[in-house]
């Protein structure tokens, strides 16, 4: 089984070849079944830009599924050398090989070794290079697909806070490259804060007053898909505040309804918040700013 480098490589030289014109007679005998004037759907690729590899109006088909000479041959139902299926699926590797024979720049550099190549999908799981609107291209659609996978996002972006992502107005790859990175979460960034600070800059500093935990992994203190708290925190104030100060410089008590007669919550827990006092949680640049106060 040659290697991912090798597979790529192999068909980069499909696609060179086809694009300077030397396939077009490889091509003729596609021609005499997959026509453009066919109704089937698979032939919508003559109207996009894989359709048109070879220059003019002969399609590359040989830069994507190899030359496929048994195939080719008629009165013989051989599969092509490389088949994105259902009907004669080529293994994971070699249908990736041959769309990372061109998209091996950008976005897809970083596919070796990323979470969705280690679950064994591959391209056409998610785009289809015969449609004439990709549906992995398109914001709207693209989010349909990763939330038919990821389902317990597709329930947080409907939480009472939350980003935006249901109503359109940002998408899953603002943050997140499906086809790898160098981080977690296969965010954009190398550090889930360098990703909150590419939209959140005001909250980045440096700030002479610094909360650690901010500088540190904004996911400590909230959820970026959504949360049942305001400001898509992890737990409601002051009980967020207190996971970490247990103890303030003023008397500090846990908030909650235990121990308490009737078991009924306290006016601390209904009516405070360590917001309300200090205000400036991300950091201050005050010189009176010590607590976060101001």
């Amino acid at each position: 089984m040659p290697g991912k480098r090798l597979t790529a490589i192999l068909f980069s030289c499909f696609a060179l070849l086809a694009a300077s014109g030397l396939s077009a007679q490889d091509e003729a005998a596609c021609f005499d079944c997959h026509s453009a004037e066919d109704d089937s759907a698979v032939h919508a690729v003559f109207k996009t830009v894989h359709g048109t590899l070879g220059g003019g109006d002969t399609a590359a088909c040989t830069a994507c599924h190899g030359p496929s000479e048994a195939h080719n041959r008629r009165g013989r139902r051989n599969p092509p050398d490389i088949s994105f299926g259902p009907r004669w699926p080529s293994d994971a590797e070699t249908r990736n090989g041959s769309c990372l024979g061109c998209h091996e720049n950008g976005d897809q550099l970083l596919w070796a070794g990323s979470a969705h190549e280690q679950e064994s999908m591959t391209c056409d799981t998610c785009h289809n290079s015969h449609e004439q609107t990709d549906l992995g291209l398109v914001e709207e659609q693209s989010q349909e697909q990763c939330l038919t996978c990821h389902t317990q996002v597709q329930a947080q972006i409907h939480l009472p806070s939350r980003h935006p992502i249901a109503e359109g107005k940002t998408a899953c790859v603002d943050c997140h490259n499906p086809h790898g990175s160098l981080g977690d979460a296969a965010l954009h960034q190398a550090s889930v804060n360098d990703n909150c600070f590419s939209c959140h800059q005001e909250k980045r500093g440096p700030f002479l007053w610094e909360h650690p935990p901010v500088a540190e992994d904004c996911s400590l203190c909230h959820r970026p898909h959504g949360s049942v708290n305001e400001r898509l925190l992890t737990a409601r104030g002051p009980a967020s505040c207190q996971q970490c100060h247990a103890a303030a410089f003023h008397p500090s008590v846990p908030y909650g309804s235990e121990g308490l007669p009737g078991g009924s919550a306290n006016q601390n827990l209904l009516g405070k918040n360590c917001l309300n006092c200090h205000s400036q949680i991300h950091g201050s640049n005050h010189p009176s700013g010590a607590r976060l106060t101001r």
